[in-house]
């Protein structure tokens, strides 16, 4: 378990109340990726494909490699980005699709529903990020849309359990923020002042009304 953002990747911050968002307003769920972290397995890639059964082509999580690439003489740098749907919250593909299948959720995720898809691909010439993708098996658009059948069962997406280096963390964005701010504050201290500031109280506190916890599975 990593302890880099101050909470381990499963419980996700549930040591605090979330400082940035109302209790009352809707939680949402979002995904950030550590670039420094990953080191591009494609074990995201293969697990989202053996979870969704997907054939040759369409990929719903997409690990993007950039270089290698000159930093100093004689070193080479390459960089990964596992690269999912952003979840838009005013999603140009939901506004595209002509038949209703390309929905979001209150909680922020975007889906198509394959019964009432027609395999037009309006989404996908719509999406700025290529998230939409063709499957040629069933003449169909799919997509990332988290593994709502697994964040309903309190499961995280299929590719998060099995990210060896903890490169990807999902959860309430709200915990997600915060705790990504406080891991820059910490940085700051520390380039400032010359000494660390230790994450304090993890996992002490219960979690409040705004949170929607999942865990491993």
């Amino acid at each position: 378990m990593s302890y880099e953002y101050g909470f381990d990747r499963f419980h996700l911050g549930e040591e605090r109340a979330s400082r940035i968002t109302l209790k009352s307003s809707t939680p949402k769920y979002s995904m950030k990726v550590n670039m420094d972290r990953c080191i591009g397995c494609m074990s995201c890639e293969v697990s989202c494909k053996k979870e969704h059964n997907l054939p040759v082509g369409p990929r719903r999580m997409r690990v993007i490699q950039v270089g290698p690439y000159f930093v100093k003489k004689g070193q080479l740098r390459t960089v990964y980005l596992p690269m999912n749907c952003f979840h838009c919250d005013d999603a140009a593909c939901v506004k595209a699709c002509p038949t209703g299948s390309m929905q979001k959720r209150v909680d922020g995720i975007v889906f198509n529903d394959p019964n009432t898809c027609i395999g037009c691909k309006s989404c996908i010439q719509a999406c700025p990020f290529g998230s939409p993708q063709f499957n040629d098996t069933t003449g169909k658009v799919t997509k990332c849309d988290y593994c709502r059948h697994r964040i309903d069962k309190e499961l995280l997406p299929a590719c998060v359990t099995l990210c060896p280096t903890d490169a990807l963390w999902f959860g309430n964005i709200n915990r997600i923020s915060t705790v990504d701010r406080e891991k820059t504050a910490r940085k700051l201290t520390e380039h400032l002042f010359g000494f660390v500031t230790p994450p304090s109280g993890m996992g002490t506190s219960s979690v409040n009304d705004t949170d929607n916890p999942v865990k491993v599975g």
